[in-house]
């Protein structure tokens, strides 16, 4: 497949913040490695270690596997961070877990944290960094996990803090990031369309059963921005897998053979939340509007 051209990104940055080790591998890796094969700055900063996450792959479910979970779940991310080709910086709050129903959430996570504390590393390290573009979750986390949640809540608050000489003093020089984003990984027209492609070429397509789940919900958030990157799908996948405590490598969510999903489906998708420069929507890059002078400035 041809890689889509476009003009060199030196001196663009992007920031894409997540909860947990993996996240960003699932959530929009193909657009992070396009962006920095096209030479631009990209970082990622990951909330919290995935400490009390679960082992999603049968085949490393042992027991050996889960008490050593913490210092494996970092090694993941290196490994996944050296195929996409990126920066990452843990922010070095606790994995929250996903407690049952009526269950209380651990004293030291991540989600309990007051905001204002909870946003000030992310202020820090978008000061260091000096993102041009954000990209994140929506107010729902993309699925109601408290990290995920915590995670939009903080990003907004130190998209709209990180510009402001008056507010988190010693965490750096202010920078205001132009853009923020909220990623539309898993849309129902996403979901259709791998269906109907896998349909079509005579294979059973699990995703009917997840369009019957989202039968009758409301999708908020329209895709205003959708990026080319199907040429990257390979890089995506295997950044994915190199979290082998978290990627089934033979899961039904990875049944779509790549070559259909590259055809059906070949770009990732977001939301425009927040623009401090003219843009005319829909977008088919998340640095649309984003001219030499406004980059330097950090500010529209």
């Amino acid at each position: 497949m041809t890689k889509p051209t476009s003009l060199p990104r030196t001196g663009l940055r992007l920031m894409a913040v997540h909860a947990h080790p993996d996240d960003e591998s699932s959530k929009g890796a193909a657009t992070l490695a396009r962006y920095r094969a096209e030479g631009a700055d990209v970082l990622v900063a990951t909330m919290t270690g995935g400490e009390r996450g679960d082992v999603l792959n049968p085949a490393m479910d042992r027991p050996e596997v889960r008490a050593d979970l913490p210092r494996l779940r970092r090694l993941e991310m290196e490994r996944a961070r050296e195929i996409l080709g990126v920066r990452q910086e843990f922010l070095g709050f606790t994995d929250s877990g996903l407690p049952r129903d009526g269950e209380p959430l651990p004293e030291d996570c991540f989600a309990v944290q007051p905001l204002h504390s909870a946003a000030r590393p992310l202020v820090a390290a978008m000061r260091a960094f000096r993102p041009h573009v954000v990209v994140t979750y929506d107010e729902n986390g993309g699925y109601p996990h408290p990290d995920h949640i915590k995670t939009h809540q903080v990003c907004v608050e130190a998209f709209d803090t990180a510009g402001d000489p008056g507010r988190h003093p010693g965490t750096g020089a202010p920078w205001q990031p132009l853009k923020l984003y909220y990623t539309r990984a898993f849309s129902k027209a996403y979901f259709q369309a791998l269906y109907d492609a896998m349909t079509a070429a005579g294979l059973h397509s699990p995703h009917g059963e997840v369009l019957k789940e989202l039968q009758g919900v409301e999708e908020k958030w329209e895709i205003t921005t959708r990026v080319e990157c199907a040429a990257w799908f390979p890089t995506r996948l295997r950044a994915l897998l190199a979290h082998e405590t978290q990627a089934d490598p033979d899961g039904p969510e990875r049944s779509c053979p790549l070559e259909i999903e590259q055809r059906a489906w070949p770009t990732e998708d977001y939301h425009l939340a927040r623009s401090l420069v003219d843009t005319d929507l829909p977008e088919d890059d998340l640095f649309t509007g984003i001219t030499r002078k406004t980059r330097k400035a950090g500010k529209a």
